[in-house]
């Protein structure tokens, strides 16, 4: 059985403790953080199937860079929590700011609360699950993956969307350029129903619509006198 090793952000660096999560962790299975207090930039860059608890509040770029690593933050996470994500799992278990997921190529972000304005924008592969509701231009020039609303989104939602797919189970304040509502297939009924289980949420797939794009934006068209 791996061991524990424990952190104090009071008193140690931020640094020193990404330099330890960088190096070889030695059969390290699980890592605590206490008195996080806001701190920037924690568990960035991981690279190894460790699982991180933050006790608190994280602040920006938590969990960014994520590898195979599992990071818990027990709080509130501040901007571009789990930030270009490759693989593993991100969850907080409050709330989080703007720019949520941003540019996650893999991987599950789960967000019990609300998320801030732009979760999910760039999304490039990567499965978000947001427990509360999204701030304005969520999926902004999402590329590839899912995004899970499980209350209501706000302006603007998927705004130049590409083959990300957007699923949102409350009130969507209005739907940004090319996006578009569609019926629910069978396919997504089974999508959302694995991700909403795999964030420990009790909802029905069948209460959500699905917003993905009208690809009327892939190409400029000389026929309708568009210009660059």
């Amino acid at each position: 059985m791996g061991s524990l090793k424990a952190f104090d952000a009071a008193t140690t660096p931020v640094r020193d403790i990404n330099q330890f999560l960088h190096g070889d962790l030695n059969g390290i299975e699980k890592v605590t953080i206490d008195n996080p207090d806001g701190a920037h930039n924690l568990a960035v860059g991981l690279n190894a199937p460790v699982a991180i608890d933050i006790h608190g509040h994280a602040g920006y770029y938590a969990a960014g860079m994520n590898k195979d690593a599992t990071v818990t933050v027990h709080g509130n996470a501040g901007p571009a929590v789990a930030e270009n994500m490759m693989s593993g799992r991100v969850h907080v278990t409050g709330f989080a700011s703007v720019g949520a997921g941003a540019s996650a190529h893999g991987g599950l972000l789960v967000i019990d609360g609300d998320a801030g304005l732009r979760c999910g924008i760039s999304l490039k592969g990567g499965d978000i699950v947001v427990g509360g509701s999204v701030g304005s231009f969520s999926g902004f020039m999402a590329q590839a993956g899912r995004l899970v609303i499980c209350g209501d989104a706000g302006d603007g939602l998927g705004d130049s969307l590409y083959e990300a797919t957007l699923y949102v189970r409350g009130r969507i304040k209005s739907l940004g350029a090319d996006a578009r509502i569609k019926p629910m297939t069978e396919a997504d009924i089974a999508a959302v129903d694995g991700l909403l289980k795999a964030a420990g949420l009790d909802y029905s797939a069948r209460e959500f619509k699905r917003v993905s794009s009208a690809r009327t934006l892939y190409h400029w068209n000389a026929d309708a006198q568009q210009e660059y």
